[in-house]
């Protein structure tokens, strides 16, 4: 079963493209000291995620980011798939995170096989609110169905929309 609320948040090391070199980076680095939202995706260039799901996180940047420190996207992508995705949207605000071997989406158990679309090994969909100071995960926003092989591509519960309506409703607590 995926990450829950309240679990431990894994330190993650990438390596993503800067200035034409290969660049590793820890994700509590670039994260600093906050919290940050972070979403999942199968991948770039697949159609929900190219016409809902980044381009909506992108444009409800400014808003998430009054709750939380920045946002990031990741998915089980090189990072040259990931920059030449992010390019062809004109994304400029949420960060890049890419999980090329899927450390990331494993060690959050969210790592699927999505074989049946000959995906080979994707992420699950999903939305959390890290808090990187403490290390923990204060909320998951999965979408149902998760499985190997989902015959289905949800994506309600791990929309920015809601998101945003979780972080407004905790911000007066």
């Amino acid at each position: 079963m995926p990450v829950n609320d309240g679990e431990r948040m894994p330190d993650f090391r990438y390596f993503d493209r800067v200035a034409g070199a290969f660049t590793q980076k820890i994700l509590r680095n670039e994260a600093k000291e906050g919290r940050i939202v972070l979403f999942g995706l199968p991948g770039a260039f697949t159609p929900t995620c190219s016409t809902e799901q980044l381009p909506k996180f992108e444009e409800l940047y400014d808003d998430l980011t009054t709750y939380v420190d920045d946002v990031f996207c990741t998915s089980i992508n090189d990072p040259f798939v990931m920059n030449a995705w992010f390019d062809s949207l004109d994304i400029k605000k949420v960060k890049s995170l890419p999980d090329g071997n899927g450390d990331l989406a494993q060690s959050l158990k969210m790592f699927v096989a999505k074989r049946n679309l000959n995906f080979g090994h994707r992420s699950w969909r999903y939305a959390m609110i890290v808090n990187t100071k403490d290390k923990y995960i204060e909320k998951v926003f999965c979408e149902e169905g998760y499985g190997d092989n989902c015959e289905s591509d949800p994506y309600e519960i791990s929309k920015p929309e809601n998101v945003l309506a979780w972080l407004k409703s905790k911000a007066g607590q």
